[in-house]
């Protein structure tokens, strides 16, 4: 009888079944087909870019594509306007945006620019955008100046804020401007202008207001007179000298000052011609009296 063959056993081996098993997994084929692929690549330009040669010809070749899209026609700013300032202010922000056309728009900080423009005294806002035709275009809204502020730095050009707008040389270059004169009179910018509305049928003879240990203030009119206001209800004391220079000319006689710093108990001071006068006209009287 012969001997019969062994027939070979049809059940998988252990790690044939294992691995079976594993690429019923989803998770585990996903791994298969993404994630060693990928990690391959990372690790494959990871080996590559740590070569500095590698990385600087990466590096150049990015520059290289910048400055050519950069440096593009479309791209180019040719020159710059300034519209809504004068032509001092105009020529002002010229100077302190110092730049060498043709540039680039990808090399202009729009921003850093616009702070640098509203530094400027006269400037209170701006705008800077590119518009068509590669033009750099500056829109300003200027500072108006309302009164002349004398300090120990000369004259200044105040707005109606108080901020500062620039100097002024010459007090006659600006004639229809008021002039205050004291510390902290750059802090009540709208008080003075509400007591030169006030002292509007005084406008001929006005000459100025002075601001009096920054509590009130000083009306100064020509021949060296001066009217006194108190702390509070200032326009309203004012309004009252105007009332009584209207029905008996006040002002038009020897007064130094008119003090209204006490509301019930205003004082005239005279000038020295006019107490001596009034001295002798009373000793006259008093003579006559005695006879």
């Amino acid at each position: 009888m012969s001997q019969m063959t062994p027939r070979p056993d049809p059940a998988p081996s252990r790690l044939k079944y294992r691995m079976e098993r594993l690429m019923l997994t989803p998770l585990f084929r996903v791994l298969l087909r993404f994630g060693l692929p990928c990690l391959l690549t990372f690790s494959l330009a990871t080996w590559w870019l740590s070569v500095d040669d590698n990385r600087m010809k990466i590096v150049d070749t990015f520059a290289d594509l910048r400055a050519q899209v950069e440096s593009r026609p479309e791209f180019m700013v040719n020159m710059m306007a300034v519209d809504g300032a004068t032509d001092l202010v105009a020529e002002g922000i010229r100077q302190m945006l110092p730049l060498d056309f043709p540039v680039s728009s990808f090399d202009l900080d729009l921003e850093a620019m616009r702070e640098t423009v509203v530094s400027l005294d006269p400037v209170k806002s701006a705008r800077l955008y590119v518009r068509q035709g590669n033009v750099l275009q500056v829109d300003v809204v200027e500072r108006m100046p309302v009164v002349l502020w004398r300090n120990d730095r000369g004259l200044q050009l105040l707005d109606n804020e108080g901020v500062l707008v620039g100097p002024a040389f010459v007090r006659a270059d600006w004639p229809e401007l008021p002039l205050i004169v004291g510390d902290g009179a750059n802090t009540r910018v709208t008080e003075a202008l509400d007591l030169v509305s006030a002292a509007e049928p005084l406008a001929a003879r006005l000459r100025g207001l002075v601001r009096m240990g920054e509590r009130r203030w000083d009306v100064v009119l020509d021949r060296d007179q001066r009217i006194l206001l108190p702390e509070a209800d200032a326009i309203q004391a004012l309004e009252r000298v105007i009332a009584m220079d209207q029905a008996v000319d006040m002002l038009e006689r020897d007064l130094v000052a008119i003090d209204l710093r006490l509301p019930n108990r205003p004082t005239l001071r005279m000038t020295d011609g006019a107490v001596r006068e009034l001295v002798r006209i009373r000793a006259i009287e008093a003579g006559e009296a005695a006879e």
